[in-house]
């Protein structure tokens, strides 16, 4: 179906349409669905079309909050969380066992939830609660399009993966990954990023901050260790700071519970360094416009990151989340090293002294920063919203006979 055939039939479609989401937990599975609700919503709102979007989660998650600062009614379903260990007997634990006691009844309340609102599509960000929706839709015939941030699949989606009647991925790198009976209907699509992400500007972030010290000659790295900080990333910064100071302007979100300290060190560095040293405990509205300024980014390799970083372009330093599920963080990280956009700090690896080996050539060669800058627009998808829409609005449409 062309996209004009496709705009056709929702524009004669003379209803709002109907989807289910679900997913979250977590920033990484519930920012993309919300993307994707925003993005689609415009494009129905160009054809003359509304959209009604049901929220399925749960009720302690990110989720709720974002569904209602949105506006977007929201449902809860009883479900299990898998705590999962590199030893099959270690996952035996008595709460494993009482949270899979929950899935009967969960699975009852979804089918109940799909059966009610019967969507034109559902669309699954992964999370474990995105499992049951998942496979109401499969039992009540309703299309459901599975979303991967990441490289491989996160254990939801491969428990839905068979369920699925498309799976968008994020990268080209996952089509491998897949079974065989599900890759026919795989599409890479991207992971879709925040568009407020794209306009940042350099000028208002040095206005924003009162980064008034910057040196306009020297690059500027931005630290990060995600909303909470990272003790780690922090700890390795402070050991090498002096150097980082004298080679760069640097800007520091290190985490409300690392703040105070921080602060407290920058007070004692020399002048001429304490002038090129911002440190903050969460960047909020001003992020795109940090993103924009910084000619280095040093941060997690969680998937909503490594989607910002490459739909704009920018070198990194990752440091993965060990603990991250599934250890999804270090092979985002090597995936971005192996093309070229990024150097990866893993296992061993992981001390002061190799990130500021990793850190130094990047600063030092204009060059190279625009080599990793060129390999990481590659792997980007600044479209991905859009994408993910296209396949959510073609496999919505033929659902909606006999509704």
């Amino acid at each position: 179906m062309t996209s004009a055939d496709l705009d056709h039939r929702l524009a004669s479609l003379g209803r709002p349409l109907r989807l289910i989401v679900t997913g979250g937990g977590t920033g990484g599975h519930t920012y993309p669905a919300l993307t994707a609700v925003r993005t689609t919503q415009a494009r129905l709102a160009a054809l003359g079309v509304g959209l009604d979007v049901l929220w399925v989660g749960t009720a302690a998650g990110l989720e709720a909050r974002v569904a209602e600062r949105e506006g977007i009614a929201f449902r809860t379903v009883q479900t299990g969380k898998i705590r999962r260990s590199s030893n099959p007997l270690g996952m035996l634990t008595r709460e494993n066992v009482r949270d899979m006691g929950r899935v009967p009844l969960g699975a009852a309340q979804a089918r109940r939830i799909v059966s009610d609102y019967r969507p034109d599509a559902v669309l699954s960000t992964g999370g474990y609660v995105a499992v049951p929706i998942g496979l109401a839709a499969k039992l009540c015939r309703r299309p459901l399009v599975i979303h991967e941030q990441t490289v491989r699949l996160g254990l939801a989606n491969r428990a839905l993966a068979r369920a699925a009647t498309r799976i968008a991925v994020s990268s080209e790198s996952t089509l491998p990954l897949l079974p065989d009976a599900t890759r026919s209907h795989a599409v890479v699509t991207g992971n879709p990023v925040r568009p407020e992400v794209f306009s940042g500007r350099r000028e208002r972030a040095v206005a924003a901050l009162g980064l008034r010290g910057f040196s306009p000659l020297l690059p500027t790295v931005y630290i990060t260790g995600g909303a909470q900080g990272s003790v780690q990333i922090n700890g390795m910064i402070r050991e090498i700071l002096p150097w980082l100071l004298f080679n760069a302007n640097v800007i520091h979100q290190c985490g409300s519970g690392s703040i105070d300290e921080a602060a407290d060190y920058a007070a004692r560095l020399p002048v001429d360094q304490r002038g090129r040293y911002h440190v903050t405990a969460f960047v909020g509205p001003e992020l795109p416009d940090v993103l924009a300024l910084a000619d280095v980014v040093v941060s997690r390799s969680g998937a909503g990151t490594i989607a910002e970083l490459t739909a704009l372009g920018k070198p990194s330093v990752l440091i993965p989340l060990a603990s991250s599920a599934g250890n999804e963080q270090e092979h985002n990280a090597l995936h971005l090293e192996a093309a070229g956009a990024a150097t990866a700090l893993v296992k061993e690896a992981v001390n002061a002294e190799r990130l500021r080996t990793a850190v130094a050539p990047i600063l030092a060669s204009p060059p190279l920063r625009q080599r990793m800058a060129e390999c990481a627009r590659a792997l980007g998808r600044p479209d991905a919203a859009e994408q993910l829409t296209d396949v959510l609005l073609s496999v919505a449409v033929p659902a909606q006979r006999g509704n």
